[in-house]
């Protein structure tokens, strides 16, 4: 597979990850580790049918390890996601929680045959700046210094997580089925012990659910190991400034946010963060 592919085919998680606040909208008013749970049990089982292509034994040729690391992964970022904007339910735990694909920039720098240049890390400020504009206009209560310091810890998680996959290069994107399936199943105790269970309101509840598990909390894990493991890392990183903004966009279209001037300032200011990561990608490659 070429870089270029495997790029777009890491960019189609980040179109997936924009319908992520429509679909739990939606869901309510499942708790969060209870939707973890039934999103990624999905997601894991599409991946078992996924699998069965190549055979149950590419599974078995996955170290324990890499197991562990991705359960960690994904559990892990879910798990601070969700207590940060427990004990900070505001626009400042947002954006420090989106310094992620910030950090995947900088942090591709260690990473061997990979060259980061300044304009990399100028489009990725660009594009957190656009991100900035939305997140922090959202409404939220006071912050507390333990949600922000939990919101910088998954941030961190986050992007550790997407960035030491290019490492496992060798590792057949098929074992994200395990640490999605192990996912739910830690986030099935998460819920029996921190919250009250309350299941989908209907068919439109449980129609968003399943949307989540195969699209957002599903396929998009898929798509983003080949993203990282095979494409071009840095401009993926900043690419995923997109995100949010792409979810405003779908909000507004579904009638449930107001189109404002910051969509627009937004649309422009990561449009040119990714723009000037392209170029210095497109330089490197020359």
């Amino acid at each position: 597979m070429g870089k270029g592919r495997a790029t777009g085919i890491g960019f189609s998680a980040v179109l997936m990850w924009s319908l992520l606040a429509l679909f739990t909208i939606g869901s309510a008013p499942v708790p969060p580790f209870l939707l973890n749970a039934l999103c990624f049990g999905i997601g894991g089982s599409i991946g078992l049918i996924w699998t069965l292509r190549q055979g149950f034994g590419v599974l078995r040729g996955v170290g324990w390890k890499v197991y562990a690391f991705g359960t960690m992964g994904l559990f892990g970022y879910h798990f601070l996601y969700f207590t940060a904007f427990r004990l900070s339910p505001s626009a400042e735990t947002g954006l420090i929680a989106y310094l992620w694909p910030l950090f995947i920039v900088l942090l591709s720098g260690l990473l061997p045959g990979e060259r980061l240049r300044a304009a990399h890390v100028t489009g990725a400020l660009i594009a957190f700046a656009g991100a900035a504009v939305i997140v922090l206009g959202r409404e939220g209560a006071a912050s507390s210094t333990a949600g922000l310091a939990l919101a910088f810890l998954c941030a961190l998680v986050w992007a550790g997580y997407s960035v030491l996959s290019r490492r496992l290069g060798d590792v057949p994107t098929e074992s994200v089925t395990v640490f999605c399936l192990a996912t739910a199943a830690l986030s099935v105790a998460a819920h029996l012990a921190l919250e009250e269970t309350l299941w989908p309101d209907g068919a439109l509840g449980w129609g968003a659910v399943l949307a989540l598990g195969i699209g957002p909390v599903g396929a998009a894990f898929f798509t983003w190991d080949i993203g990282m493991k095979r494409g071009d890392i840095q401009l993926l990183g900043v690419a995923s400034y997109a995100a949010p903004l792409l979810s405003t966009l779908a909000l507004v279209a579904a009638g449930i946010a107001r189109p404002t001037w910051t969509i627009a300032l937004a649309a422009v200011l990561i449009t040119a963060g990714a723009a000037l990561a392209a170029r210095a990608s497109a330089r490197i490659r020359c």
